[in-house]
């Protein structure tokens, strides 16, 4: 992406280095269990009981001390993540302005092992998030590492996609989506609600693909193979490409994020047509 002289945004709260209060300390073996994390990251579960059963390496305590440092690397990956979220506060402020309506930006959060959120406590395993309860986006950056790492999902314009899906779920909250999908989730059965759940990932990939549309018409952002880039980690990150990955076989009725395809079809949509409200 070309990115050379973007402004950061000033919606940012870094929370590296701070306790996250008691807490798990990973012993080991969060290589091995990491597709687990990030299946439940994606199903809306939690990955605390998915390394509680797979890597038995858990004991309690503090995650942090005063001394975290960050490398190079991810002070970089902090400087692209606070110069994307600039980006969907541009298009974003145009395209609410465009309805009539008043775009109130979200706050990024960046924390390292731990963090307490509106929403609650959450770890790194968690995975990238939003939280309604205080207009929040949270990121560990190791996250994208372990993208790279684990799943070959790599390149600027992935990771760009990853916080633009998540700023995707606050415009879902601004324009009351968000809640009301809640709200109706909370009297349906698991596999109605589920449904209902994937409708609403699909509709933040969809958002993201229109934040890039119009990002790259306002900056000419992106560059040849970013596009591929975002379609490659949108495929990986599909419920039933991660649940074969892991298990060799993947449950339909548990999908809560939509398959591969899905995936990537409502990222494309939303960087073909740039359309909004969809």
């Amino acid at each position: 992406m070309r990115l050379n002289g973007r402004r950061q945004s000033s919606n940012f709260d870094d929370r590296r280095g701070r306790r996250g209060g008691s807490g798990l300390k990973i012993g080991g073996g969060i290589g091995a269990v990491i597709i687990a994390c990030i299946i439940a990251w994606v199903s809306g579960g939690n990955p605390l009981e998915v390394l509680m059963q797979n890597s038995g390496q858990l004991t309690s305590g503090s995650q942090h001390t005063s001394t975290y440092t960050p490398s190079a690397q991810e002070e970089q990956l902090a400087t692209f993540s606070r110069q994307i979220l600039a980006g969907t506060e541009d298009v974003w402020t145009k395209l609410f302005a465009q309805q009539g309506l008043r775009y109130e930006p979200p706050t990024l959060v960046l924390y390292s092992g731990a963090v307490q959120s509106g929403c609650g406590n959450a770890t790194s395993q968690t995975g990238p998030f939003y939280c309604s309860a205080d207009q929040s986006v949270y990121i560990d950056l190791s996250f994208f590492t372990e993208m790279k790492r684990t799943l070959g999902a790599d390149g600027d314009f992935a990771y760009a996609y990853v916080i633009a899906h998540e700023v995707g779920h606050h415009v879902q909250y601004l324009l009351g989506t968000l809640d009301d999908a809640h709200s109706r989730m909370s009297r349906m059965s698991e596999a109605e609600a589920n449904k209902i759940s994937v409708a609403l990932e699909l509709q933040a990939d969809y958002y993201a693909g229109v934040w890039a549309h119009h990002d790259n018409k306002m900056f000419g952002s992106l560059e040849d193979g970013d596009i591929e880039e975002a379609i490659d980690a949108a495929q990986k990150i599909g419920d039933d490409y991660l649940q074969k990955r892991a298990q060799g076989y993947s449950v339909p009725d548990s999908f809560t994020h939509g398959t591969s395809a899905q995936r990537s079809s409502a990222l494309r949509d939303g960087l073909s047509s740039g359309r909004f409200p969809q």
